[in-house]
């Protein structure tokens, strides 16, 4: 068998790795995922010093695709105030609630964490809107589409680190293309936290956003559900939490109470309604379309104006569709705005 460590730099490092199997034996649950072997396209040593879930979630915080979340919208387009979510502090929510479920759980908390900061890492500019209007684009033209959490993985696989990815282990790409709704069930209970715990978070820190926003007052909340809930963002995270780690640990499986459960499928049905797709975001819509359906077609017509991304495998060329969605989907939001700015409005002449 070969050795787990294969670079050891001290005492400490040398005995980490089994340190932690030992660990991991007596404290987790046998339903957890455990962090060795770590099982990774391309092997690799381990560290020393961190297990391989713990280097993956490393990797994602230190890549290019995590620093620009903090520019990326959650829901309100270029919001004026400084207390608004965006898809990073969205980011940073669910990695910390899942973090708390999966330790009340006796799961593994790395593997959870490590999911949870980089489910979204894919998601195009202008929140749920952009993904609507890019995916539209693509269906139109290519025939293709865009769902952010198969970009998440191909970020992580093949984007970063110019063309070789971050090699994260099986577990946390797994977990990254499977977080959505959409997507087939996580392989992990780890993953299936953060898939609901994804929703459980924006859910509430939206509602947050549109009374800060003026588009619904607290008053306009659905009562029933809010008397279940709780009437605070905070009440009913805890609520929620609560729920799912009582009813999780009875069933072996992530789960939510049915009373819990039903109201808030009935609060996110609320919210799609009224504050998603509300009035206001149907505005913000037709100004999203316009913006991103002119930088898709300039570009579809000059690809020579696209950055030439790097390829795992050096032969290979991408076709059009894929880099002009690679291109919009890493935009932050005031950087789509400024190239929309310079592609469509005159520059004065001195």
């Amino acid at each position: 068998m070969e050795p787990l460590l294969t670079h050891p730099t001290g005492t400490v490092a040398e005995a980490f790795a089994q340190r932690a199997i030992a660990q991991e034996a007596t404290r987790l649950s046998p339903l957890a995922t455990p962090s060795y072997p770590a099982i990774r396209v391309a092997q690799e040593p381990e560290c020393g010093l961190r297990t391989p879930f713990q280097r993956d979630r490393d990797r994602i915080v230190h890549s290019k695709s995590f620093r620009r979340l903090k520019h990326k919208t959650q829901v309100f387009i270029a919001p004026a105030g400084d207390h608004y979510r965006t898809r990073l502090t969205h980011t940073l929510e669910v990695a910390g609630i899942s973090r708390t479920v999966a330790r009340a759980l006796d799961l593994n908390e790395d593997l959870t964490e490590a999911i949870g900061l980089g489910h979204d890492l894919g998601h195009p500019p202008f929140g749920h809107i952009g993904e609507a209007v890019l995916d539209s684009c693509l269906r139109e033209r290519f025939e293709t589409g865009f769902r952010h959490y198969e970009q998440s993985l191909r970020i992580v696989e093949v984007l970063e680190r110019d063309g070789r990815g971050l090699n994260l282990t099986e577990q946390v790409r797994d977990g990254i293309a499977c977080h959505s709704g959409r997507s087939p069930a996580p392989s992990t209970l780890e993953g299936a936290i953060v898939r609901l715990v994804d929703r459980i978070a924006y859910i509430n820190h939206d509602i947050d956003d549109a009374v800060r926003a003026g588009v619904i007052t607290r008053a306009d909340l659905p009562a029933r559900e809010i008397a279940v809930l709780g009437s605070s963002g905070t009440d009913r995270i805890d609520v929620l939490v609560h729920d799912l780690v009582e009813h999780s640990s009875i069933a072996e499986a992530i789960v939510q109470g049915p009373e819990i459960g039903a109201a808030m499928d009935e609060l996110r049905s609320w919210m799609f309604e009224h504050v998603y797709l509300g009035p206001e975001a149907i505005r913000e819509h037709a100004r999203v379309a316009t913006l991103l359906r002119s930088l898709f077609d300039h570009y579809c017509d000059h690809p020579e104006d696209l950055p030439v991304l790097a390829s795992p495998d050096p032969g290979a060329e991408l076709d059009i569709a894929q880099r002009v969605s690679d291109h919009l989907s890493g935009m932050t939001d005031r950087y789509c705005i400024r190239v929309f700015e310079e592609l469509t409005i005159p520059r004065s002449l001195d």
